[in-house]
């Protein structure tokens, strides 16, 4: 056999491994989407990684695409980028006391402005009743 022919056999192993070894793309760009879907971009902060263009978003969809062509679970991403950047980055951040005031802090806003409306009402009824 020649050194031709085994380079050749040799090349076609390693594309045959190659190809099998790499999810299909549409696979690969379903999870790329769902996930950054789910996180938040850090530039804009109300936008997902999906629909941002910012350079930082553009590089953490290439990360996630690489860890997702490495074999990285949803969960194993999710874990990486919350390590790397906080709760903050997750458009539903775990409710834990760090967080606690993302999960509370609209419905304190609501009572606090429910309560001074409800004063200022109050205030105009006796400046009525006076005169």
């Amino acid at each position: 056999m020649s050194l031709r022919n085994c380079a050749f056999g040799l090349m076609l192993i390693l594309q045959l491994a190659g190809a099998l070894a790499a999810p299909p793309t549409a696979e690969v760009d379903q999870r790329l989407q769902s996930l950054s879907g789910e996180l938040r971009c850090l530039v804009c902060q109300n936008q997902s990684l999906a629909d941002s263009d910012a350079e930082l978003a553009v590089d953490l969809r290439r990360e996630i695409r690489r860890m997702i062509e490495a074999g990285k679970s949803d969960a194993e991403i999710r874990d990486f980028l919350v390590a790397r950047y906080g709760d903050f980055i997750l458009y539903e951040p775990p409710f834990k006391p760090l967080t606690l005031a993302l999960w509370l802090g609209p419905l304190l806003f609501l009572v606090l402005g429910l309560g001074l409306l409800i004063r200022s009402l109050r205030r105009r009824g006796q400046e009525n009743s006076e005169s």
